[in-house]
């Protein structure tokens, strides 16, 4: 059984980010859905097991400060779409790697804190089986992963939760992959 605390506990945070820090897993709450996080690079293989995934999709990064996205960012990025953050948007970015990644600085603050004292990224993907429904009731997400994961931060249920919306920066350009609770100004497409 895993250890599961309130969001609002004294202490949560450092809680959440210790787990983190050391390679864990934990179920936390985003300011759009439940969410499996784990810190960059290693605990991707960790949530894909955990969820059923596949290596051919990858993880959206969350960061702490919109800033953070200038580290990894192949090219500068428009003002007006960083200025969406903190907030429900996801942006996919040329990266100085040579590929792409997916990040997204969550409106939430105490999750930004968790992410800042864990001192980087953390990935973070909806709680289902791969394939599955997303679940959104805290006794649903115990009973199908309290097995599989070291922490579950308890918020409540969260029902109709809306995922983030997704925008694809190619050259310069926008283009919305997935339209989800956020709203794109027309002028950035």
């Amino acid at each position: 059984m895993p250890r599961i605390i309130v969001k609002n506990d004294p202490g949560s945070v450092e809680t959440v980010a210790a787990i983190l820090a050391a390679g864990g897993v934990a179920v936390i709450p985003t300011d759009t859905v439940y969410g499996f996080s784990a810190p960059v690079p290693e605990g991707a293989e960790r949530i894909r097991r955990i969820k059923g995934r596949g290596d051919d999709k990858p993880f959206i990064q969350l960061i702490a400060d919109p800033g953070w996205i200038r580290q990894y960012a192949l090219e500068p990025l428009p003002e007006e779409l960083l200025s969406l953050w903190p907030g429900p948007v996801t942006i996919i970015i040329p990266d100085i790697g040579g590929g792409t990644t997916a990040f997204r600085c969550p409106a939430d603050r105490w999750l930004r804190s968790v992410i800042s004292k864990t001192g980087k990224p953390l990935y973070s993907t909806s709680v289902n089986r791969s394939g599955e429904p997303v679940l959104w009731k805290i006794k649903d997400i115990i009973g199908s992963f309290g097995g599989g994961v070291p922490l579950i931060v308890d918020d409540g249920d969260k029902p109709g939760g809306v995922p983030s919306t997704i925008v694809a920066v190619e050259s310069g350009s926008c283009r919305i992959v997935r339209q989800g609770t956020a709203e794109i100004p027309p002028s950035l497409l």
